[in-house]
């Protein structure tokens, strides 16, 4: 991915991002997220909500390894573990997703149901 694709998908409002990921999420078939030095998922709170981060590529979750973020790594993961892994952990906890944070802000945050539902509608167009 080069810098100029990387800079025009960061300035795009929570939402657009948002359909980004969706879409690439479906073309690629992976995804990323952080983990601490335990190899535990990340998480971050907004209000009383935890949230679950997620990205459709490692230059963008790299660019929220800072603050409180900045000793974590990128962990790959692909729709397997999503379904095997990632949806019990989120709604096991009532997490919600960030999907897209950008630095040290929010993406566009969005129910586990919600996000299932985008992602199905999008594979479909790839059966």
């Amino acid at each position: 991915m080069n810098q100029k694709e990387i800079d025009n998908v960061i300035l795009l409002e929570p939402l657009e991002r948002y359909k980004y990921v969706i879409k690439k999420i479906a073309d690629w078939e992976i995804f990323y997220t952080l983990v601490d030095k335990e190899g535990e998922y990340v998480l971050s709170k907004i209000e009383d909500k935890t949230l679950f981060p997620i990205w459709s590529a490692e230059e963008f979750a790299k660019l929220c390894m800072i603050s409180e973020w900045e000793d974590t790594r990128i962990k790959k993961l692909d729709l397997d573990d999503l379904e095997n892994e990632i949806i019990d952990f989120i709604a096991d906890s009532n997490y919600l997703i960030n999907v897209f944070p950008v630095y040290d802000r929010t993406g566009f945050v969005v129910t586990l149901t919600e996000f299932a539902k985008d992602l199905n509608e999008e594979l479909k167009n790839y059966q």
